[in-house]
């Protein structure tokens, strides 16, 4: 039941992003938009390229998919509402994100064009560069937590929420969040204007709609992953803690989506070039002054 009432929720999360990006991208709200969107993908022809490798091509879409959905099932909307509380499950998080590159290699390699190998390519070298201020930041929040229990750290946060307690490794997930789902300004894999479409270039039809879907779920994930390591999860006054969780998510995913459409691109060197110089150095600052607040404040 549990299982059902979550995969509910991202693919509601899932259509309410939908519905914002659309919103950000042609400046009218239509609650409609993504149905619209979604039907018309279904309904168009689902073209193969010449010389695909057909196993990655086909599995691509819904690896990310699943790699989203996986993310989730670790993260908790409520004390009892979580599909399964593993004892590693922080870790599972990370675990279960790595098969996004594995996802959107095999979507630039099993098309055989150019631009799409490109692309995926450059999600390699986001996604190494970024991977240690997703790890970093998760270890800092299980220090105090004392423990990898997601509902462990929620619970370790009703005194002060671990975005007052530990600011620094909050906005080094955020970022590493906006890479990670190759949201803007990180969105280097798809890029538009360069790469005209990037690794779902070569994709239409019903398998476009599950590459973009499997897209907003990755997004309303990393979104549920932000709330429960640093936004108190289902903490809160009044309403029950569910509705919490779905604010904070609902309220993240819009934070995720505003930062992308008012900063420019940046370039794949820029983005190396500051994570390994800047983002890992500060990461390690984190994990140093977390260990010094777990000594002298509990």
């Amino acid at each position: 039941m549990n299982t059902l009432i979550v995969v509910s929720f991202l693919l509601a999360g899932a259509y309410l992003v939908a519905v914002l990006e659309a919103w950000l991208a042609s400046g009218r709200f239509r609650l409609a938009a993504p149905a619209w969107a979604a039907m018309a993908l279904l309904g168009r022809e689902s073209i193969v390229p010449r010389t695909p490798d057909r196993l990655f091509f086909e599995t691509a879409p819904v690896l990310l998919l699943v790699a989203a959905l996986l993310a989730a099932a670790v993260l908790p909307l409520s004390p009892q509402l979580v599909i399964t509380d593993l004892a590693t499950g922080a870790l599972f998080v990370n675990a279960a994100l790595a098969y996004v590159l594995v996802a959107l290699l095999m979507a630039g390699w099993g098309v055989d064009g150019a631009y799409a190998l490109v692309g995926g390519w450059r999600f390699l070298g986001q996604v190494i560069a970024y991977s240690m201020l997703i790890v970093m930041p998760i270890t800092a929040v299980a220090m105090r937590a004392e423990s990898l229990l997601t509902t462990d750290i929620v619970d370790s946060q009703g005194a002060v929420w671990n975005i007052v307690y530990q600011p620094l490794g909050f906005v080094l997930f955020f970022i590493a969040a906006l890479a990670v789902s190759f949201l803007p300004p990180f969105d280097l894999p798809t890029a538009g204007g360069e790469l005209a479409g990037g690794v779902e270039a070569e994709y239409t039809g019903a398998r476009l709609a599950v590459f973009r879907l499997a897209r907003m779920v990755l997004v309303v994930s990393l979104a549920a992953a932000t709330t429960v390591f640093y936004l108190g999860g289902w903490l809160g006054p009044a309403l029950p803690p569910w509705v919490w969780s779905a604010i904070k998510i609902l309220a993240v995913s819009a934070a995720m989506l505003l930062t992308g459409h008012y900063l420019p691109r940046i370039r794949e060197a820029h983005l190396l070039a500051w994570s390994w110089k800047l983002g890992i150095p500060l990461a390690l600052l984190n994990l140093f002054i977390v260990g010094v607040l777990v000594l002298i404040w509990p």
